[in-house]
């Protein structure tokens, strides 16, 4: 399988890319954020190239190594027929940035292009609000070898994206998606609309083109569509080559130079990108990459954490943030800035471990609490009554008890069934409530039964 993608995320500006008109398109009445030039009214000419949504794409480009080109950058023209373009045609400039790459994948060029409006066949309707606004194109070379490798680096290019502050995310995102088998025909499928979708949208086009090659059928070149409901792609039209767009130079449009001025003050100013974030705090702070890769997840995380190690340490805080404070996340489906924890709750939370006045079990209980809590760790502890480790005979007294009130999982566990230790590890848990340190109480417990 050789796959390539094209991958448009609408950029973020506060106006479209060649008028002054809003791009909150999503909040306001249908056909309400227009104006001549959106609509290609006769005699409307484009502004000029909205210069932060260029600023963007350069900044997009730099976080994926690209080679910013600094010839000169024109927008074309590119042709094509459908209700949502009312001009006819696309403004998209040649290529901003060239020769990146991110995990291992090559990206070929990088474009600034307008968005069409949106066209619902079904009600006959168009909505010409998102007409206009600024897109980033990112194109890749066919190095895609099966649909899990193509999830993975557009998962790590939305991350890329949300670190940029640049572009507005996955919800924005459409990718034509290029598939072919053994250097067959090229398939191509449009407006696939989520991660999850290329996904499967790939896995169902391998199957369909394995199954025409195994009978002996030639896959032609053509443009499908993916259906979200039924998972599956339909043809559209035979593929179109670059030829077919009738690609001019648009004669409206001023062209432009970047300059290295603007390239090294997007460099200063713009932020450490993800893939590099890891390859950072392995190095500088001893972590595991799995560990680090979880903590660059959110860019709010890994600002706390960075944070956090200055009073605590690194190896011990990457453990309890990616196991225990992602696992409460998860649970209660919330990303890191908007959990309500900073990253002072859990300097506080985590010293508190790590001068063992709270146990790991306390400390698991406490975490659960965190979200969205206006009382601090210390609080929430001295609440639930989980403050302090009860001493060593306490926790004698309680093994004691807990192997003579159970004594079929004691018999359970000298017959060689020893993983009834962890019931008599909870029994001795519910005694001391939660005060206990696990580890210990096993070593007690196993030394008392045996």
């Amino acid at each position: 399988m050789m796959c390539g993608l094209e991958i448009h995320v609408q950029l973020e500006t506060d106006s479209k890319l060649f008028c002054d008109c809003p791009t909150n398109y999503q909040d306001a009445p249908a056909n309400t954020n227009i104006c001549p030039v959106c609509l290609n009214q006769p005699g409307a000419k484009p502004h000029p190239t909205n210069e932060k949504a260029l600023e963007n794409a350069i900044m997009i480009a730099l976080m994926l190594n690209c080679e910013i080109d600094k010839d000169v950058i024109y927008f074309m023209r590119k042709h094509y027929d459908y209700p949502d373009l009312p001009s006819g045609y696309q403004r998209t400039s040649v290529p901003i940035g060239i020769k990146g790459e991110l995990n291992g994948i090559r990206i070929r060029e990088i474009h600034a292009e307008e968005d069409p409006g949106q066209y619902k066949p079904d009600r006959g309707t168009v909505n010409f609000n998102r007409s206009g606004i600024p897109l980033v194109e990112i194109v890749t070379e066919p190095d895609i070898k099966s649909p899990t490798e193509a999830r993975n680096f557009l998962k790590e290019l939305i991350r890329v994206l949300q670190y940029s502050g640049a572009a507005r995310g996955e919800g924005t995102m459409r990718a034509d998606v290029n598939i072919s088998i053994n250097g067959g025909n090229r398939v191509e499928m449009k407006n696939v609309n989520s991660i999850k979708g290329a996904y499967k949208a790939l896995n169902y086009e391998l199957i369909r083109q394995k199954n025409m090659l195994r009978r002996g059928v030639e896959v032609k070149q053509e443009t499908r569509a993916y259906v979200e409901a039924t998972q599956r792609t339909v043809a559209m039209r035979l593929k179109e080559d670059a030829d077919d767009y009738r690609f001019i130079t648009d004669p409206d449009l001023p062209p432009m130079k970047i300059s290295d001025e603007t390239i090294e003050r997007i460099l200063k100013t713009m932020p450490e990108a993800p893939h590099n974030k890891v390859k950072r705090f392995i190095e500088e702070y001893g972590i595991d990459e799995e560990s680090a890769k979880v903590l660059t997840s959110e860019l709010d995380l890994a600002i706390a954490y960075e944070e956090i190690v200055k009073e605590i340490e690194p190896k011990f805080a990457a453990k309890w943030m990616r196991d225990e404070l992602k696992r409460v996340l998860s649970y209660n489906k919330l990303d890191f800035s908007d959990s309500g924890i900073s990253a002072k709750d859990l300097i506080e939370f985590l010293g508190m471990l790590q001068a063992k006045e709270i146990t790991t079990k306390a400390g698991q209980r406490i975490i659960e609490q965190m979200p969205n809590n206006d009382k601090s760790p210390k609080e929430i502890a001295e609440e639930m009554g989980l403050l302090g480790v009860v001493k060593e005979d306490e926790v004698l007294a309680a093994v004691k008890q807990a192997i003579e009130e159970n004594p079929k999982a004691v018999e359970d566990y000298l017959s060689g069934q020893k993983a009834s230790i962890n019931f008599l590890v909870g029994q001795v848990m519910r005694l001391t409530r939660g005060k206990a340190d696990p580890g210990e109480t096993v070593k007690l417990l196993r030394e008392n039964i045996e």
